[in-house]
């Protein structure tokens, strides 16, 4: 062997042993008071739960944890629970719980309960079943959850088992301690049914004392009979005998009619004690039923009208909550579309104001020289704007009366159309009133020059021969 051979051997050993310990700590068994939750990459589902077994968790890809079947007791004091007759009743229980492990009710109880405490689990539990027992309060009758524990004990096994198995939980014990109402209704069965007992009890008495007293009466008129023959045979023989039986006799038949007087006195009274007692227990059962249809009124009519007047006043709330978020989601509006008018509009005088920065720039930082490249921009439209503005004036008929010879060279119809174009504000005008003067080659002539003009014109008009004059004045008519 040679001396590279012991240390791989070695190496390969360590990595088997450690294979072997791996294996053997991931290999997982299962409690019976426990249910093994494996989670990760377990195939199909969310979760893997074994109750009773074994599995091995596979590094990296799985992991495990446990759900504790230990019961829980929950206490339920259900209160002022309303019943199928709108009658409230106090139903105190106490209930017993525990994860299921049912397959499919485990895997509820991995997805919903698994990490949680068992303070947490006994409230969630605590809810389900305090709404589960309200609504079988709710569809069952006084009579029936006074006197019927076994329906009413079954239902509430039912709702509450099928609601608890959503979460992975098992109903293991319902025990409902006693069940009272505000109203005293329950009391008053219990009452009814005790009076009831006893009017029986002492009618079947009174019966008894009445068929005894019957049989010592038959008992005695029997013996009277039998006696008065044998002492009527006796009689025949001894008239003394005859005389002391007679005296015997009557002495007998008086104690007879008291000893009969004095029991049916006897039978008399204590019939009246037992139509008295009777009498006073269906009182009593009488004012009981009052009490309960009492009850059943009010739950009746008062609890409906005060629940539509909760309602009344639950639906104004809304309405008026309503009418609040609808003011504000419109004031919302109108805010934003003000902010975003007032966003638009900075935008515009920004850019507006750029717009001048370039252009007072372009005139070498002049702004004499900006202010005329923007009315040399808009010159075009001021020049159409002054020839346009008599154009839409409307004359319908113009009569002149010329005699040939003018002023200044001008004949009236001349100075009319001349006045009617100077009344149109010059170019120069508008740019003196803007603070500015217009160019050289903008401007027209000046008065001095008009007047220099007109007398040269004149001059000229007086140096032709008379022969150009008209000889007669003319009529123009324009429509």
């Amino acid at each position: 062997m040679s001396v590279f051979t012991l240390p791989i051997l070695a190496i390969i050993g360590l990595f088997v042993f450690i294979i072997i310990t791996t294996i053997l700590r991931r290999y997982k068994r299962c409690p019976s008071d426990r249910v093994l939750v494996v989670y990760g990459k377990v195939g199909g589902g969310s979760a893997r739960c074994i109750h009773g077994g074994a599995a091995f968790i596979w590094p990296v890809f799985q992991d495990y944890a446990f759900l504790d079947l230990t019961p829980n007791s929950i206490e339920v004091n259900l209160t002022n629970a309303l019943s199928k007759q709108n009658i409230r009743v106090d139903v105190p229980s106490r209930f017993t719980v525990g994860i299921s492990t049912e397959s499919g009710v485990m895997e509820n109880a991995a997805e919903r309960l698994l990490g949680q405490s068992k303070e947490n689990i006994h409230d969630l539990a605590k809810d389900i079943i305090f709404g589960q027992l309200r609504l079988v309060v709710a569809m069952m009758d006084i009579e029936e959850l006074n006197s019927n524990r076994d329906k009413f004990l079954a239902n509430v096994a039912s709702n509450v088992e099928a609601e608890l198995k959503k979460i992975g939980l098992k109903l293991i014990n319902v025990n409902v301690t006693d069940i009272k109402d505000e109203s005293g209704y329950i009391e008053a069965l219990g009452k009814e049914a005790a009076a009831k007992a006893i009017n029986d009890a002492k009618k079947m008495v009174a019966e008894k004392n009445r068929d005894g007293a019957i049989g010592q009466a038959n008992a005695m008129q029997d013996q009277r009979v039998k006696v008065s023959d044998a002492e009527a045979m006796a009689v025949e023989g001894e008239n003394l005998a005859k005389i002391k039986v007679a005296q015997s006799d009557a002495q007998r038949r008086q104690r007879e009619a008291e000893a009969l007087k004095l029991a049916t006195a006897s039978e008399k009274v204590q019939s009246a004690k037992a139509l008295e007692e009777a009498y006073a227990a269906e009182q009593e059962a009488e004012g009981a039923r009052a009490e309960r249809d009492r009850a059943t009124q009010n739950a009746n009519i008062v609890v409906p009208a005060m629940i539509n007047k909760e309602k009344v006043e639950i639906t104004a709330e809304a309405e008026a909550e309503m009418i609040r978020r609808k003011a504000k989601g419109e004031a919302d509006a109108v805010l934003f579309m003000r902010q975003a008018e007032a966003q638009g509009l900075l935008e515009v005088l920004t850019k507006q104001a750029q717009g001048l920065e370039q252009i007072v720039k372009a005139a070498g930082d002049n702004a004499r020289d900006a202010v005329l490249l923007l009315i040399a921009d808009k010159l075009p439209e001021l020049v159409r704007m002054q020839t346009e503005a008599i154009k839409n004036i409307k004359i319908d008929k113009i009569t002149v009366w010329e005699g040939g010879s003018g002023t200044d060279g001008k004949t009236s119809t001349a100075n009319f159309i001349s006045g009617l174009y100077q009344s149109v504000p010059p170019l120069q005008e508008i740019f003196n009133m803007a603070g500015m003067e217009l160019p050289d080659y903008l401007k027209g002539k000046t008065d001095e020059e008009l007047k220099q003009m007109a007398a040269l014109v004149k001059s000229e008009k007086k140096s032709k021969p008379a022969s150009d004059k008209p000889s007669a004045p003319t009529q123009d008519s324009k429509e």
